[in-house]
């Protein structure tokens, strides 16, 4: 017969693989869901629910089940106990070089789930599409919201024809329409012109050197065009010098999935990003005050999500 494991060696075996290390030390301080653990260190579930079920038959874990998800945290023994464990797993997981970017993606995530502001925009967005109201649209609402805005200069990349850029313009100060398509820079500026809009302008160029000076605009604006681009990271730098002090970044693109005919179909060079790939990009760039989240999901396969990421330029 053989004789069980002690606890000591049981822990001691656990913490022999860097990636459990990486997941102990996330564990110390903050309960985490299979999900949170994910968006931290990008690893699949399948990996990540393996290593944690041998740190809980160590002892150096515990879990609860809320609704459908699966919470994980340090297990009083692990606080008290194996103490010393937990502090050498501590050190050894700062030594790795994913210690950085963890630190940083937990920062987003905890942040993420204290947004309790979305979740109520979620629920009202739920009830909007349910119940019918007359004269209730998202076109009325967008028009609201339009209202609302300051008289500053916005450019608009991989603008396409320029659907976006016009309704900003109807309240911006100015508008500068940037695309790497001469036929829709063309459409776009002539469409302007007959529509009386004066304050609007289209410029050819991408997105990787916009055709924009430095400082000249306070709001660059990139919506689903950043898949587009072969070198998003020299993009969001750009994006940074062409921005005044103060100024500020928004990003609506694809969240990371798996769809692969997106490539042939719409000419995606990326399927998509991660909130935190955006959310080191940005920081990467210069910009402060990063905030990344999921705004929306479509009900039909493949279920695209889209990321809204949001960055100030430093005053």
């Amino acid at each position: 017969m053989v004789p069980e494991m002690s606890p000591t060696l049981k822990a001691l075996r656990a913490l022999s693989d860097p990636t459990r290390l990486r997941l102990l030390a996330l564990l110390e301080t903050d309960e985490l869901s299979v999900h949170e653990l994910q968006e931290v260190t990008r690893l699949g579930q399948s990996r990540i629910s393996t290593h944690l079920r041998l740190l809980e038959d160590s002892g150096l874990l515990r879990r609860r089940r809320e609704g459908k998800r699966t919470f994980y945290q340090l297990s009083p023994w692990a606080r008290k106990e194996a103490a010393d464990y937990v502090a050498l797993a501590r050190q050894g997981a700062a030594e790795l070089p994913e210690s950085a970017s963890d630190r940083s993606n937990l920062r987003r995530v905890l942040e993420l789930r204290n947004e309790q502001a979305q979740v109520y925009f979620n629920q009202v967005a739920g009830r909007f599409d349910r119940s019918y109201g007359p004269g209730r649209s998202w076109q009325a609402f967008g028009q609201l919201l339009l209202r609302m805005l300051p008289p500053v200069v916005v450019a608009d990349l991989g603008s396409g024809e320029g659907l976006i850029s016009e309704l900003l313009a109807r309240r911006c100060q100015r508008v500068i329409a940037v695309d790497n398509s001469e036929k829709m820079v063309a459409y776009g500026a002539r469409k302007a012109r007959r529509n009386g809009i004066e304050n609007l302008e289209f410029r050819l160029g991408d997105l990787h050197q916009p055709p924009l000076a430095p400082g000249e605009v306070d709001v660059i604006i990139l919506s689903q065009a950043l898949h587009h681009a072969e070198r998003p990271q020299q993009a969001l730098r750009n994006a940074f010098h062409a921005l005044r002090p103060g100024g500020q970044i928004l990003i609506l693109d694809l969240r990371a999935h798996e769809f692969a005919p997106a490539r042939d179909l719409y000419g995606d060079h990326w399927l998509g990003f991660s909130e935190g790939d955006l959310h080191a990009w940005l920081n990467a760039a210069g910009f402060s005050q990063v905030e990344t989240s999921v705004v929306s999901r479509e009900e039909t396969e493949p279920h695209f999500e889209t990321l809204l990421a949001a960055g100030l330029k430093p005053g």
